[in-house]
């Protein structure tokens, strides 16, 4: 247990043998490390100057957050380090959802290593201003299950906070997991000596997800962390109607595509409909959804990113949807809201110029 670090074989919630309540607290029951913990010196940890030292070239601090899994949350966080980095910002993404880091695909880093150096551990990069790092370079293949405990991962959490070299960056996107667990704690209680600019919460619009974002918010109050606004991912689908597939129930209850027939009689009969972009609602948004919420519990709403299988793609293939025109509907939601997001907390104005 020298100089504070919380044992691998510690219980889950572990307070940490610095804590004041180190082999005190319920938590603490049964642990083998309950009576050194107790009788321990206590004080602050060492490492967390560390860490002040390594965040004090680091501009701003952004934490992406979801009450739910499956929100795309981590699509938003790499299309926002994509976007932030073409502005020509200076960004690093650090991955913190231990046991789903899904980055490094997101990225197009699979397969990627760290590399070590007289400084620390070197990010991966995508462009010369766009550094990653994940427990997701670690791993020997991509099915490695990390089966940890909360010490572990919060472990972690703190040796890529104080050993990652980012050099002179303007933004630091931090993607974690869904939920208020213990990555949540401790990345907020190792950074927030050095400050948190604040918090993105990602949500989609029905009820099931919202009720969990509505505990994230709360979370981020208790631990007062701003949250710079929330964003509505897969709000209704849009997708060209050209790339629709068509279908015709028979008799017999199976389908049938008819798309060829569909899309060759409108080539022929109406074919400025093959430009339209057809939208739908997918998810039950009677509530009122994300933008209802912000109301009610007083935060600020970035705006709706519709559910677009151009941009899932782009996911998949590790690229940005701001480089070509094929994510029509999400790349120019994802623009406005990111550049509410610039202008509500003055970072516009940091926009390097071009030379």
């Amino acid at each position: 247990m020298e100089n504070g670090e919380i044992p691998e074989n510690a219980n889950e919630h572990c307070p940490g043998p610095q804590s004041e309540s180190a082999g005190k607290s319920d938590s603490c029951q049964g642990c083998p490390n309950q009576e050194a913990c107790a009788t321990a010196p206590k004080g602050p940890d060492p490492d967390l100057v560390a860490i002040a030292e390594r965040m004090a070239t680091v501009k701003h601090k952004i934490l992406i957050l979801s009450g739910k899994g499956g929100v795309g949350k981590s699509t938003f966080s790499a299309q926002l380090s994509f976007a932030l980095a073409a502005m020509d910002f200076q960004v690093g993404l650090l991955d913190i959802d231990i046991c789903g880091p899904s980055i490094p695909k997101m990225l197009g880093l699979e397969g990627q290593d760290i590399h070590q150096s007289n400084l620390g551990w070197s990010p991966v990069y995508v462009e010369s201003n766009l550094g990653v790092m994940s427990i997701g370079f670690m791993l020997p293949n991509s099915d490695e299950a990390v089966i940890w405990r909360g010490p572990r991962k919060n472990g972690l959490i703190k040796q890529f906070l104080k050993d990652v070299y980012w050099g002179e960056i303007d933004f630091l996107v931090v993607d974690a997991p869904p939920g208020t667990s213990d990555e949540h704690i401790s990345i907020v209680q190792f950074l927030q000596a050095t400050g948190i600019d604040g918090a993105i919460i990602v949500t989609t619009p029905q009820q099931v997800s919202l009720i969990d974002v509505r505990k994230e918010v709360s979370f981020c109050k208790k631990v007062e962390v701003p949250v710079l606004g929330v964003v509505e991912n897969m709000s209704g689908l849009c997708q060209a109607l050209s790339d629709f597939r068509f279908m015709r129930a028979t008799e017999t209850g199976e389908q049938q595509d008819v798309t060829e027939k569909v899309i060759e009689h409108m080539r022929e009969k109406a074919p400025e409909m093959l430009d339209l972009i057809a939208c739908c609602e997918v998810f039950d948004r009677s509530s009122g959804g994300a933008a209802k919420m912000c109301v009610e519990m007083a935060v600020p709403f970035l705006g709706k990113i519709p559910l677009d299988p151009q941009l899932c793609k782009a996911a998949e293939e590790g690229r940005s949807c701001f480089a070509d025109k094929k994510c029509g509907g999400s790349a120019s939601a994802l623009k406005s809201i990111i550049e509410k997001l610039l202008e509500t907390n003055q970072w516009k104005q940091e926009i390097p110029m071009n030379e």
